[in-house]
């Protein structure tokens, strides 16, 4: 019988969600590939502003979803050794810190890292490029 670490019981409902969460990345990764493509179009197509904000906002609330799917699937790849639960104490959190840092160096983890930075990256550049909220009246 192989040696099962115990898991709390938050934590394991944590990595469940997680789970169902990262399942659904490719599904929200094609999303917001035909999100961006619409923008796209429209912005060489000259549509009016008002349309081309709303394809703005919509391609940014994809690249949100998207890179939440991502931050999942980084989080399961390390494992529920890096989860923390708001019933667990101080040196539950600090044991669980040191893991995720561990976590971060494996191979197996350094892919969904990346990609997590690629679409954070991307989603940045988008706001910093494209007005999502309207402009303060000064």
């Amino acid at each position: 019988m192989p040696l099962i670490r115990r898991v709390d019981k938050d934590v394991a409902e944590q990595y469940e969600a997680d789970e169902r969460l990262a399942a659904e990345y490719e599904a929200r990764l094609a999303v917001a590939r035909e999100a961006e493509r619409a923008l796209r179009d429209a912005q060489g197509a000259d549509v009016p502003g008002p349309e081309l904000h709303e394809l703005t906002i919509a391609f940014d609330r994809a690249m949100t979803e998207v890179l939440a799917a991502a931050e999942a699937a980084e989080r399961i790849a390390m494992g529920p050794k890096t989860y923390v639960s708001d019933a667990q104490d101080a040196k539950a959190r600090r044991a669980a810190e040191i893991e995720r840092r561990k976590a971060k160096a494996r191979p197996s983890v350094r892919p969904w890292t990346d990609e997590v930075d690629r679409l954070r990256t991307a989603r940045e550049a988008h706001r910093l490029s494209f007005r999502t909220r309207p402009a303060a009246a000064v």
